[in-house]
């Protein structure tokens, strides 16, 4: 029997990267999976690949009322609804002298205000016993140049955590947090395949696993926070990153 049997999941941005990778795990551990995105064709592809067990909305994350459908629609579908995976986000340079509002208050609409809705658009059908996952970032942590509204938003979401602890363990529900570092994704991928090689290979020597990490990695730390293998796990961050976040300094790029 699978880790995640007669369970109903909600990943928001579930359409590409680290989400489509974890409704594929769910799925494959017993759940059905209800993904998100903006991106229609990106979605609809998704929903193919996934199968029977998965129904695929579009929605703005950042939208308290597309939020509310979305949950209405997955419980009104499977009946019930026991983990929130909110995992959709999105990243701009934000550089300091030349960036305008607009695209600034958009990363933190996604990533932040988009988050707290998600979660609260699920509350009313959460019981005791279902877990909330929370995606970070190593980026709220490295002082990435042009990345300030990412790393804002990445440090907000550990902050509202804590919050959403305290108020949710009376009822039961857990909230934890993934912390990926550079993986394999979409987004990484430059317009030739020599680029991207080489793209990694530049990130490979600030990890001291001296790699990348692949999407499975991070879906594999969620499945263990939205599995009752996690049953006792409360507030935890666990960052997914090869090393470069707790001892940078281990990075092959300071090896002798």
């Amino acid at each position: 029997m699978g880790k995640l049997e007669g369970k109903v999941a909600l990943i928001t941005g579930g359409n590409s990267g680290i989400g489509l990778t974890a409704a594929k795990l769910f799925i494959a551990e017993g759940a059905k999976v209800v993904i998100t995105g903006r991106n229609p064709t990106t979605l609809n592809a998704a929903e193919e690949e996934l199968g029977s067990n998965v129904l695929a909305i579009q929605a703005e994350a950042a939208d308290p009322a597309d939020m509310e459908n979305v949950v209405a629609q997955a419980v009104a579908t499977f009946g019930r609804l026991d983990i929130v995976y909110a995992n959709a986000g999105i990243s701009s340079p934000t550089p300091l002298g030349g960036t305008e509002l607009s695209v600034f208050e958009e990363v933190l609409k996604v990533n932040v205000t988009g988050v707290f809705f998600t979660v609260q658009a699920a509350l009313p059908h959460l019981k005791e016993g279902a877990s909330i996952i929370l995606t970070g970032s190593t980026r709220a942590t490295d002082g990435a140049p042009a990345r300030a509204a990412y790393s804002a938003s990445k440090g907000a979401i550990s902050s509202m955590a804590r919050v959403l602890v305290t108020e949710l363990s009376p009822r039961g529900i857990r909230v934890n947090t993934v912390v990926p570092g550079a993986t394999r994704t979409p987004i990484w991928k430059k317009s030739t395949s020599e680029e991207t090689t080489k793209l990694e290979a530049s990130q490979a020597r600030t990890i001291p696993l001296n790699r990348m990490g692949d999407p499975e990695e991070i879906a594999h730390v969620a499945l263990f926070l939205a599995s009752d293998d996690s049953s006792f796990v409360q507030g935890a961050e666990i960052t997914v990153d090869g090393g470069a976040r707790s001892a940078p300094l281990g990075a092959p790029i300071y090896r002798q």
